[in-house]
Formats: C-alpha cells, sequence, structure tokens
C-alpha cells in the first residue's frame, strides 16, 4: 500500500560531510556533541572530525575501505563515524555484546582495515584476531589497554584530510544484523539511503535549537536514524553511555531534551519509575520508538503522562519502505505500526511470493528511496531478501506478518519465522502474548514454539510475574488455557526473572527455546 498523502519533491542528495560543514558556518559555537565526559561545540567538533579524516587518509586507507568500532557511545566514537565518512571510509559499528565467534566473522566478512575500541570492545575481540601477521591494528578509543592511544593515533590539530568525493550510491556502513550468532549479515546502506533517513527527519522537527538525547547504542540503526538528522540538521545531540531510566530523565530535564530515540522496553522502565511525575519533560517536541513490538496500553500511558509527539517506527535496517504511526494523531490506532510513510510502498504477499489484495494478511515487503545496497558478500543472502513485483520493482522482505485495516493502518502479528504451526494451524505468539497479560499476576511475557511428537510445535510461555504475585505456573497456565481456543493453549508456562533482550530491546526467542530444553516438563 502506498502512502498516497502528497509531499514536496524529494531534495537532491547532500553529503553528512557538507551538512555539518554549513553548521560551523552558521553556528560556530554553538552545542554539538557531547557525552558524560566531554562536549564540544561546532567549530571544535568539526575541526576533530577533520582530524580523523586526516588519520585515516595517513594511515593509508582509501575511499571504500573499511574501519570497525566496538565501543560504547560517545563523543569519541561518533567523531571516528563522522571523520571516516568524510575520508570516504565505510563504517562497521559492532556490538561488544556478541560471541567471540560472531566478531571474528563480523571482522573477517568487513575486511576492516582498522579497528577501534574501548575496554568494553577490546574484551568482546578474540585474542587470534589481534595477534600474528596479520593483526589487525587497534586504535584504544579509551587511551588504555591493547592497541594505539587514542591521542597518539589521532593527527595534531589542525590537520586536514584532502577532499573526496562521495555519492549516493557509495556504501556508508556496514550494519550487521543477527549478530548473536555465529553466522551474521552486513547490511549496506549507502550515502543515498542515509540521505533519505536524514530528509524524513526534518518533518519531525530536528533543527538548529533541537536537543536530541540518545541511550541505545551507536552501533544501532535504531540510534543512527535518530543521530545523524539531530546532528545534521544543526541541533545538538546529548549521548548516554549506558541506559538508567532515573538518570535518563535527570538528563533529560537538565539538557531540556526536545527529541529522544528509545526501544519500547526503556519506555517501560521509565514509565514504571514512581518518581516520573516529578520531572519537568515540558521540552520535548517530539519521542520515537522502533526496533521492538510497543504495547498499546504502553502507549497510551506515555500519551497521558509524557509531553510531546509520540512517533512509532515500523522498518527495517535493510530498509525498503517504513510505516509510522503518529499514536497523539491516532489514539484509536494504538494497537497498529501506523501508516506507510509519504515515500514508501508496503504490499503483503503470500508464501508463494503472490501479492495479496486489500484486507488479506501475508508477509510485509517495502520499497523506498531508503533502501540496501545488499548483504556484504552474500549475493545469495540479499536475492532472498528481495522480491520483485510484475514490473520489475524491487522490495524488500521483512519476515514479518501483518494486514492492513481499511483505513491503511498496518496492523502486525508476528514474525514469520516465530509463527507457531500445531497441528497444521497458525499460530501468532503476540495473540497470546496480549491475552496473558490481561492476567494481573502477568508483568512481562514471550510465547515461543517448542518442537512436539504429536503436533510439530506447540507453545510455551515464559513470564515475568508482577511483585508480590502469588499465583504459581499452573494456575497461570490453567487460566490462559481456559480461555484460549483449542489451537492456542499453552504446552508449557515457566517464571523467568527478566527476559533475554538484546541490546536494542528485543527479546531472544532463540534463548528461551534452548532454555525450555534445560528446564522440567
Amino acid at each position: 500500500m502506498t502512502n498516497t498523502t502528497a509531499s514536496a519533491p524529494f531534495p537532491p542528495f547532500r553529503r553528512v560531510s557538507d551538512l555539518l560543514r554549513d553548521n560551523v558556518r552558521q553556528r560556530p559555537q554553538a552545542k554539538a556533541l557531547a557525552d558524560d565526559d566531554s562536549a564540544l561545540d561546532w567549530a571544535a567538533l568539526d575541526a576533530l572530525v577533520d582530524r580523523v579524516a586526516a588519520s585515516l587518509q595517513q594511515a593509508g586507507l582509501r575511499s571504500g575501505d573499511v574501519v570497525a568500532v566496538c565501543a560504547a557511545s560517545s563523543v569519541r566514537y561518533a567523531a571516528v563515524y563522522l571523520g571516516s565518512l568524510r575520508a570516504g571510509v565505510v563504517v562497521a559499528p559492532l556490538a561488544p555484546s556478541v560471541t567471540p565467534e560472531a566478531m571474528a566473522s563480523m571482522l573477517g566478512d568487513a575486511q576492516a582495515r582498522l579497528l577501534f575500541a574501548d575496554a568494553q570492545g577490546r574484551a568482546a575481540v578474540p585474542p587470534a584476531v589481534m595477534e600474528g601477521a596479520g593483526a589487525l591494528p587497534l586504535v584504544a578509543l579509551d587511551d588504555a589497554g591493547a592497541g594505539t592511544p587514542w591521542s597518539e593515533w589521532l593527527a595534531p590539530e589542525g590537520a586536514a584530510p584532502k577532499p573526496v568525493d562521495v555519492g549516493p550510491e557509495h556504501p556508508f556502513n556496514i550494519i550487521y544484523s543477527s549478530g548473536t550468532t555465529g553466522n551474521p549479515k552486513g547490511i549496506v546502506q549507502s550515502h543515498g539511503m542515509r540521505w533519505a533517513h536524514l530528509v524524513r527527519g526534518l518533518a519531525q522537527g530536528y533543527g538548529p535549537d533541537s536537543v536530541t538525547l540518545l541511550a541505545t547504542p551507536l552501533y544501532s540503526n535504531t540510534t543512527l536514524v535518530s543521530f545523524f538528522p539531530g546532528l545534521c540538521w544543526g541541533g545538538s545531540v546529548r549521548l548516554m553511555p549506558k541506559f538508567d531510566a532515573l538518570r535518563y530523565l535527570q538528563t533529560a530535564q537538565q539538557i531540556r531534551a526536545t527529541h529522544s530515540m528509545l526501544v519500547p522496553v526503556q519506555y517501560q522502565r521509565i514509565m514504571a519509575l514512581p518518581q516520573f511525575g516529578e520531572f519537568d519533560l515540558s521540552s520535548f517536541r517530539a519521542k520515537f520508538c522502533t526496533s521492538a513490538p510497543f504495547r498499546a496500553e504502553l502507549k497510551a500511558d506515555i500519551l497521558a503522562r509524557w509531553p510531546g509527539a509520540l512517533y512509532e517506527f515500523y522498518g527495517m535496517t535493510e530498509g525498503g519502505g517504513t510505516c509510522i504511526l503518529a499514536a497523539h494523531e491516532h489514539p484509536d490506532k494504538l494497537h497498529t505500526v501506523g501508516q506507510p510513510a509519504s515515500t514508501s510502498d508496503i504490499r503483503l504477499i503470500d508464501e508463494e511470493g503472490h501479492e495479496l489484495p486489500p484486507g488479506a494478511t501475508g508477509e510485509v515487503v517495502g520499497h523506498s528511496p531508503g533502501m540496501m545496497t545488499g548483504y556484504h558478500r552474500q549475493p545469495d543472502k540479499t536475492r532472498e531478501a528481495e522480491w520483485f513485483d510484475a514490473t520489475g520493482k524491487r522490495f524488500i522482505r521483512t519476515g514479518d506478518v501483518g494486514r492492513f485495516d481499511a483505513d491503511g493502518f498496518l496492523t502486525l502479528l508476528d514474525r514469520r519465522k516465530d509463527m507457531v504451526i500445531s497441528g497444521g494451524f497458525n499460530i501468532y505468539p503476540s495473540d497470546l502474548e496480549a491475552e496473558l497479560r490481561k492476567h494481573p499476576a502477568v508483568e512481562d511475557v514471550a510465547v515461543t514454539g517448542v518442537p512436539s511428537e504429536q503436533w510439530g510445535e506447540t507453545p510455551v510461555a515464559f513470564v515475568c510475574r508482577r511483585p508480590g504475585a502469588t499465583e504459581d505456573a499452573a494456575q497461570i497456565m490453567g487460566w490462559y488455557n481456559a480461555r484460549a481456543g483449542k489451537t492456542q493453549r499453552l504446552a508449557a508456562l515457566h517464571f523467568i526473572d527478566e527476559l533475554p533482550r538484546s541490546a536494542i530491546g528485543k527479546v531472544l526467542k532463540r534463548e528461551l527455546r534452548d532454555l525450555h530444553r534445560t528446564l522440567p516438563h
């Protein structure tokens, strides 16, 4: 479904580095970027970006080469990102939380020429990568431990890089998905794709007077879709290297934040704080959410108690189309992820790849100006992620199952790979989770499918109990099964202290399936 809302013509491509130069000329002494330990105005940030770009060129890196960064969010991390872009170098931001095998795989797949890391990042890198004749050169962002200290590696003050011509088709970064497994895929995003994200940001109030607070990691596209508009359109950005709900509110009040990107579990923890109402959050213009299912009741609570607009983005790091829910404008659509963005074409297909009519349920595919070039060095995986309509138009497959309502709002049912097929019936875990959350003892829940000799697969629930709840697992499961249809009944229910989640809040259902195998049942 294409959004038919009229929109201005898509503006001509501009590079991130050129946008930063504009800000230096117009507002050299204005606040630009800060973390817990340092703050830079636009003139100082631009000078640091120049020094990084010059250092990369002096080290022999050329346009199209790749550097990897594995560290907590900081001013130095951001400077490496921005300096690499100025030198035409591609950035591969890596999560320190992955397994050593996955880290080695990502560094090898990216063909990184240089690694920037802090203590947390260094601990994630297998020693074999850093040793021997083919060792990967390391720059210590924290000036400590192994590698060349940042302060020694960085070119002297006043250094400037040679100009590099970068076009919209050139790679901007490589972001790895499925980094918790041994076979991660590198998503190549182009400068043109990132420009599309920047253009979208113009409609959301980013500008010279915006103050963006970010408490998600810079290796996540979730963060980058807010970081770059917040910075490039002349506003200031404050980075939090680690999320803490109370400190987030303290910082937001102190800096008078106007924009923020958070994932659902972060919103959940913030809204649950007894002190929430004590903070002045009236400066907020817009809050954003993406990356994981965002419950309607949580959206409603935010709308009721937190000033400013609330937007939910639905899309993929691979790109291909975005749905946007302006929750403050459509309080009756909080169960949806919104309508396709003005430049997005979102459609549904069946398992054979045939396009489905309105009202049907199928896999979501999307096309937009912001689409990945492909998976790095994995053409077969790239082809698997693509779908083409009858005219040859390219779409990206999401793996999500959904349906459009009569007003063009998309409701997601589940990940296709998370759908449970039990006795030939399709079971969507999100339906079961929504029902289980109605029980007064259930604070959080995830449902996943496990193997069954009788049914092929059968659903199992993992429940976090509310403090003070006394019901046992059998009582909650009995309550649920009495309300559920025969095919949706649970085979088991386990209590768990906390659901396993990725750094951006996605429930790791594979870990739950592994856990189930170790539990008595």
